[in-house]
This record gives structure tokens, C-alpha cells and sequence, in this order.
């Protein structure tokens, strides 16, 4: 085993953040778990608290974080993630990913920490290139309803590579495409959790615009694999895109969601919202390149796991 480290992990109670938590410590990691529960859950990390490498903080990252102890590593994953809930508060969401990550990169500059940005595929907006490359400058409208997130994580990644440059310090951008399984809000407003959670009630889903609009889907156990590989990688000088390149309509993820629930729901068809991207699919051959790694879990089986940890939650 890897000597074990101390790992800070902003965002840490959220849906991706738990589960990275989870994994960490499962390899024997102290970890130091922030969050301001604006968005995460405490529920998603109840089961670590009994673990003595485990450390919880209810923290807001736009104001400084004083620690007591030195840190080798930090996931900066601190963000609402989702319109429902990144527009709820832009002004809010800006500060997060703008001076949430610099109060980071001061830390990481601190201890000569590595970190591991996370950013998104939405930087490349609504994209005139198809897959998106990482080389790929984007078509983003920086004064649009989705603009607080979009350009909020512009500029952490732009705030990333000057840090990176200027203080010659080991950081990692990672952009991530649409992600989902166990532990998502059910009431986040994307796509898999709001189809399946109306599938189970019976409800109808709602599709925006024809239903013809592409996205890619990418389990979270592979998302988990391929940020801890990014973060041990060295001399990484370029953000990497994570997801899966496997391709789908809105209307087939749908179709596909009714078959596994066995729901009785019918589909409604709303006007497509502004700045809502007409395809979203990665370009992964930086990643199979630099550090071997390829999303492996097909939509079906991961939506399978993902239908399971709803039901469960709707017994509760």
C-alpha cells in the first residue's frame, strides 16, 4: 500500500465528493471532509464519522480555511452543480469557484500541496466542436443565466495554471462531463435523477425542446478512478476531460429509464431553456493517453445501480 496522506476534499459531503471520501479512506487516507451543506448532505458521509481517519467540517471555502495540520493533497470540488441550484444563488456560485479556489490554491501554495481542480465540461458552453477537445476554447455567453458557473469555472482554471506557472506548484484541472449513480439529490433538476425519481412515482417526464439533444453519461466509480489518477499524475500541464464518450439522445436515456422502472409515465414535451447545450460529448484520448484511463460501466448496468439507491431512498 501507498503511504497514506493527508487529503483535504472541498465539496466532500456532496454526491461525487462522498464517494471520492469513501474511496480515499477505504485506501487508508486521513481525510478532511469540508463542506457547507449548502448542496451536499450530511447523510452522505454519516457512516465515516465513526472512522478515526475522518474529519468533518461545515465550512463555507469563500472564507479562508485555517487548518492545524500540514496537508499533501487537496480535490477542490466546492460548487452547486446543477442550474436548479447554481442559479438559485449566482452571485454565490461565482464567489465559490472564483475566491473559494483562490482561498485553495493559497492553501496548496502553503503546505506545497498537489491539487486537483474540478472543473466541467461546461466551459465549452454550448459547443461548435463535436466530441470537445481539451484544446477546444469553447462558445460560452458570459452574461447568460449559466454564466455564473460556466465563467465561474473559467476563471478557476485560468486562477489554476497562474498559480501552477507563477509559484510552480503541482495542480491538476479536470473537466467533468454528466456524471451520475448513488448518493445524487434527487431534487437537483439533471436529467438522471429527475427522470428516475418521476419514473418511480409514476410521473411524467418532462423533455426539453424534441428530446433530440445529446449528452454523455458517465458512472460516478469511474469518475472516482480517473480523479485519483489525474492528482498521482506528474508534470501534467494541460486540463483533462473525464467522461464517457458513448453517446445518447435525451429521449433514448428516457426510454431507457421507463424499461428499467417498469414505469407507467408518460413523456411531456417543454420549450428548450436558454444556453441549453445541443450536444455534449467528450474527446477521452488525453486521458487513455496520459493516464490510461477510459470510462468501462455501460449506461444501462450503472443506471440499473442508480434506480436501486432511489427505490431505497423513496422506502425509507
Amino acid at each position: 500500500m501507498k503511504q497514506p496522506k493527508t487529503i483535504l476534499i472541498t465539496g466532500g459531503a456532496g454526491f461525487i465528493g462522498s464517494h471520492l471520501c469513501e474511496t480515499l479512506l477505504n485506501q487508508g487516507h486521513k481525510i478532511i471532509c469540508v463542506d457547507n451543506l449548502s448542496t451536499g448532505k450530511k447523510k452522505n458521509i454519516t457512516e465515516f464519522l465513526k472512522n478515526k481517519n475522518f474529519t468533518f467540517k461545515k465550512h463555507d471555502i469563500i472564507k479562508p480555511l485555517n487548518l492545524k495540520i500540514k496537508i499533501d493533497q487537496i480535490y477542490n470540488l466546492a460548487s452547486p452543480a446543477s442550474p436548479i441550484h447554481y442559479q438559485k444563488d449566482p452571485i454565490q456560485t461565482t464567489k465559490t469557484n472564483v475566491i473559494g479556489t483562490l482561498n485553495m490554491l493559497e492553501l496548496a501554495k502553503k503546505y506545497k500541496a498537489k491539487l486537483l481542480q474540478a472543473s466541467t465540461s461546461e466551459v465549452y458552453g454550448d459547443p461548435l466542436q463535436h466530441p470537445q477537445k481539451e484544446s477546444y476554447l469553447g462558445n460560452v455567453n458570459p452574461i447568460g443565466p449559466r454564466a455564473c458557473y460556466d465563467e465561474g469555472k473559467r476563471c478557476a482554471e485560468s486562477l489554476c495554471m497562474d498559480f501552477k506557472r507563477q509559484f510552480n506548484l503541482d495542480i491538476k484541472i479536470i473537466r467533468i462531463f454528466n456524471t451520475y449513480g448513488p448518493r445524487m439529490d434527487k431534487n437537483d433538476g439533471r436529467v438522471v435523477s429527475n427522470f428516475i425519481t418521476k419514473a418511480l412515482q409514476n410521473k411524467p417526464l418532462t423533455i426539453y425542446g424534441q428530446g433530440d439533444q445529446t449528452r454523455s453519461f458517465m458512472y460516478i466509480n469511474d469518475l472516482i478512478e480517473g480523479m485519483i489518477k489525474v492528482m498521482e499524475t506528474k508534470n501534467l500541464n494541460t486540463p483533462i476531460n473525464l467522461g464517457n464518450p458513448s453517446e445518447f439522445t435525451i429521449r433514448k436515456l428516457a426510454d431507457l429509464i421507463l424499461k428499467l422502472t417498469k414505469s407507467k409515465s408518460k413523456i411531456k414535451f417543454l420549450q428548450l431553456p436558454k444556453d441549453d447545450p445541443k450536444k455534449r460529448r467528450p474527446n477521452i484520448s488525453l486521458a487513455k493517453k496520459i493516464i490510461g484511463w477510459e470510462a468501462k460501466i455501460i449506461l444501462e448496468n450503472g443506471l440499473k445501480e442508480t434506480i436501486k439507491y432511489f427505490r431505497e431512498l423513496s422506502n425509507c
